[in-house]
């Protein structure tokens, strides 16, 4: 899942990024407003991780112009301002959820979570199809019982397709959810990642979980659905 860090504080963005890339996600960061505007605006993102004091545009205005063009990602907002008129004006601007410095790393990814389960199929702690399992908190993958060993890339990949089960992803949408954007596009990194993912979820079962549409990309789905 891809998240869009905007904090200009670069002791703390560094800690962010680092921190959120060591689990599993992939992250862009701007430090600027005009700069969160200009990838939130191109870029395809699975949550918008936004300080409210930030050069030239502020987080504010970033998300009224963001939710004023339709833009529905969900938004946490940072921010050193703790009162609850404070709260209450981030949450008017259009932000799905508050969180004030400082805070505790723990907190952000259970926040982090909470809201990318809103925008999710399910709103449930586990995702699963037929046998397999991924726990989201533990981060913890089981297929018939078994815990499956992944690579944090893997993860990632396996985490998109089963939020979004059922449904064809093009490379392409894989590629903005599970890269960030310094990806390079002349590989086929997708296919080598879905054919690793494979060899473990899928060759000693005779029930395999991912299919390829040919043309198009991939659906994780039971082959009867």
């Amino acid at each position: 899942m891809r998240i869009l860090v905007v904090e200009d504080n670069p002791k703390l963005s560094g800690f962010l990024v680092k921190g959120l890339r060591e689990e599993s996600y992939a992250v862009d960061l701007a430090e600027t407003g005009p700069d969160a505007l200009g990838l939130a605006e191109s870029e395809s993102y699975d949550l918008i991780i936004l300080d409210i004091l930030l050069p030239v545009i502020s987080g504010l205005d970033v998300v009224k112009r963001l939710r004023s063009e339709g833009l529905d990602t969900p938004v946490l907002m940072l921010t050193a301002r703790g009162s609850v008129a404070n709260r209450v004006e981030g949450l008017d601007a259009g932000a799905d959820d508050y969180l004030p410095k400082p805070f505790a790393f723990d907190e952000l990814l259970a926040r982090t979570r909470a809201l990318m389960r809103r925008g999710s199929a399910t709103a449930n702690s586990i995702l699963r199809l037929g046998d397999l399992s991924l726990e989201l908190t533990s981060r913890v993958v089981l297929r018939a019982e078994e815990v499956i060993e992944l690579t944090p890339k893997e993860y990632a990949l396996l985490e998109y397709l089963l939020r979004n089960q059922g449904h064809v992803l093009t490379r392409t949408s894989i590629i903005e959810h599970v890269w960030d954007i310094h990806y390079d596009t002349d590989t086929n990194v997708v296919d080598v990642l879905i054919r690793y993912l494979r060899r473990k979820l899928d060759d000693a079962h005779a029930q395999k979980l991912i299919h390829t549409v040919r043309g198009v990309g991939y659906v994780m789905k039971l082959v009867d659905e």
